[in-house]
């Protein structure tokens, strides 16, 4: 709350999305005064473009430009030689390329009119999408322009060069998330009622995915490493990180290709596994409606997050200059914070995902222990909501705290490895790249278990270290007969959110590979790349985490009952002719004549509640 508050404060993003004049004043918007520059407080609503006084010969001075700037309404699109010609400029098209306070009867009358208008002969010059600028289209001033920028772009620290590529872009990062949005739908409704096509569609799109998005990106960075027009710091970044992302993206290419044919004899049970989830989720109403309620708290969370950032970024003072001119110094430490502020996206927007985990695996397991099968309880999610808003939060806020930190030393890492990237010590990346993916092993692992600490909290009310501990507890002692069962189904829900992320991405990558210069479009695809994962993993989630909450379940069914008249299971028969099933085979594999999983350990034979 600090941060957001100092940031809102302290901060103004409109300057580094609108841009700003010598005076003050942000162009697009009605401005408040500053004390000592009486030309200050204007309203700018109609004068959205950023015009210097001498286009033609810029310089820099300490990541200023030395020549003064105006707000106006149009730029000139012919040369304009001599005062008269401004003058005309002005009353036609209701643009003043002179100061504020030097009226338009006067350009042509006033002795020092030609120190207060623009240097003639003022160039024809259109606007640039970028930051609203007037660039100039004569080749001599142009080339001027262009190099004045590319200075003054190359010197701007990389914070603020990323927070400018996320606001030229911001668009496409629009339009791409709710491309994500619409595959994540598309999705949930082919899963809801899926088949045995459907999935060898999806594995077959998700094939073609990471071999194109691969191809991709290595033909990009081909096509940049090679291009002899780059100059700018922010396409040298790019260049960079595109081989770092080519490079992972073909080990997961391997990888997930390698996995794909080793379980590919499995698809029929995961067929069958999501059939029977199906049937779950229709007993429990409004429970595929979940996703909707997440992905709407993540994206007010996500905008108010982005605004805080772009505040932080324009955290600056106001100083009066000479002249009243008015100059904006950033303030210290505003790096730091910016660090704080990325870790609190993170922890938020796992504990918002959380909070749909424990809610969703709550309505699991209040249908699963349900004796009447034929009459599900009234309202399970509302219930499971309130209860955990009532008992739970805690336990929510502690496991996205355990994901948050095991991510904190990968984000470090990849930060240390870029340093040693451009030093060039290939002992130390190669530590670094396996430190990050032991890190990355650990992240699962414990996201994992995090799913099933949350269904034993459902199921016995515990806290989140017990739960974590009955629960690891459960599954290491029926390991061998329910890994095979969860396994398969989880590799396929991954499977949807790459699928998701990979035409994201490349989306993202037609998108600002038309726009590469001035544009730090990595990171912002970086982004892109997260928030399409993220709404992947809301939606998909309501079938991943029904599927583990019910595996559990069952292993605590088998726990605590034993099939007779007194304690009989809570497991219908088509849940129990999988598992049986699933097991026969793995056992038939491991052990050609081993017993059945259908005979407990006491020698019970299951029978289904009925």
């Amino acid at each position: 709350m600090f941060i957001t508050g100092y940031a809102v404060m302290a901060g103004a993003a409109e300057r580094l999305v609108l841009g700003y004049d010598s005076f003050g004043n942000i162009c697009g918007r009605r401005n408040t005064p500053v004390k000592g520059a009486p030309l200050s407080g204007q309203d700018m609503t109609n004068k959205k473009y950023v015009f210097f006084l001498n286009s033609c010969s810029l310089e820099m001075q300490s990541l200023k430009i030395s020549s003064l700037s105006l707000c106006v309404s149009s730029c000139p699109q012919e040369q304009l030689n001599s005062l008269e010609d401004l003058q005309r400029f002005a009353r036609n098209n209701g643009s003043c390329l002179c100061i504020y306070n030097l009226n338009i009867s006067s350009y042509t009358l006033d002795p020092k009119a030609a120190e207060l208008c623009p240097t003639l002969p003022v160039p024809p010059s259109k606007s640039f999408p970028l930051l609203n600028r007037c660039i100039p289209q004569n080749p001599e001033c142009y080339s001027r322009y262009a190099s004045v920028l590319i200075s003054m772009v190359n010197e701007m620290d990389v914070f603020h060069r990323i927070l400018s590529g996320i606001l030229a872009g911001r668009d496409t990062v629009i339009g791409l998330s709710v491309l994500a949005l619409a595959f994540s739908f598309i999705l949930v409704l082919a899963f809801r009622f899926i088949r045995t096509l459907l999935v060898h569609t999806l594995i077959a799109l998700v094939v073609f995915g990471l071999l194109f998005v691969s191809g991709v990106l290595w033909w990009l960075y081909y096509d940049y490493r090679n291009d002899p027009s780059t100059e700018l710091e922010t396409e040298k970044e790019n260049v960079k990180f595109l081989l770092g992302y080519a490079i992972f993206s073909t080990i997961v290419t391997v990888v997930l290709l390698s996995l794909i044919l080793v379980l590919r004899r499995r698809l029929h049970f995961t067929v069958q596994l999501f059939r029977i989830v199906g049937k779950i989720i229709g007993r429990i109403p409004f429970l595929l409606f979940q996703p909707l309620w997440t992905f709407l708290i993540l994206i007010v969370f996500w905008v108010f997050w982005v605004a805080v950032l772009l505040s932080l970024g324009t955290a600056g003072a106001a100083q009066t200059t000479s002249g009243g001119q008015v100059e904006y110094r950033a303030l210290s430490g505003i790096c730091y914070m910016a660090w704080y502020h990325f870790i609190g996206l993170i922890w938020t927007s796992e504990f918002i995902l959380a909070c749909q985990q424990m809610t969703i695996a709550g309505a699991v397991v209040t249908c699963y222990f349900n004796r009447n099968k034929n009459s599900p309880p009234p309202h399970p999610v509302l219930s499971s909501i309130s209860v955990l808003f009532c008992y739970h939060l805690g336990t929510v806020i502690k496991g996205s705290f355990l994901i948050t930190v095991l991510r904190i030393p990968r984000i470090v890492l990849l930060y240390l490895y870029n340093i040693l990237n451009q030093k060039e010590s290939a002992c130390a990346k190669c530590l670094f790249k396996c430190c990050f993916c032991c890190f990355w092993c650990l992240g699962s692992c414990l996201r994992y278990f995090n799913q099933h600490a949350y269904t034993a909290t459902a199921i016995n009310g515990t806290n989140f270290c017990t739960s974590a501990k009955d629960a690891v507890f459960i599954l290491a002692k029926n390991s061998a007969k329910l890994a095979s069962i969860s396994c398969f189904g989880d590799f396929i829900l991954f499977l949807g959110k790459v699928f998701v992320v990979c035409f994201t991405v490349f989306g993202g990558l037609m998108a600002f590979n038309y726009h590469r210069e001035l544009q730090a479009w990595v990171v912002p695809l970086l982004l892109i790349a997260f928030f399409a994962y993220v709404m992947s993993h809301s939606f998909l989630a309501v079938f991943e985490v029904t599927a583990d909450a019910m595996v559990l379940c069952f292993a605590i069914d088998m726990e605590t009952n034993d099939g007779s008249a007194e304690k009989p299971y809570f497991v219908d028969q088509e849940l129990l002719t999988f598992v049986s099933q699933s097991n026969k085979l793995t056992e038939g594999q491991k052990h050609r004549r081993r017993r059945p999983f259908q005979d407990n350990e006491d020698g019970t034979e299951l029978q289904p509640m009925v």
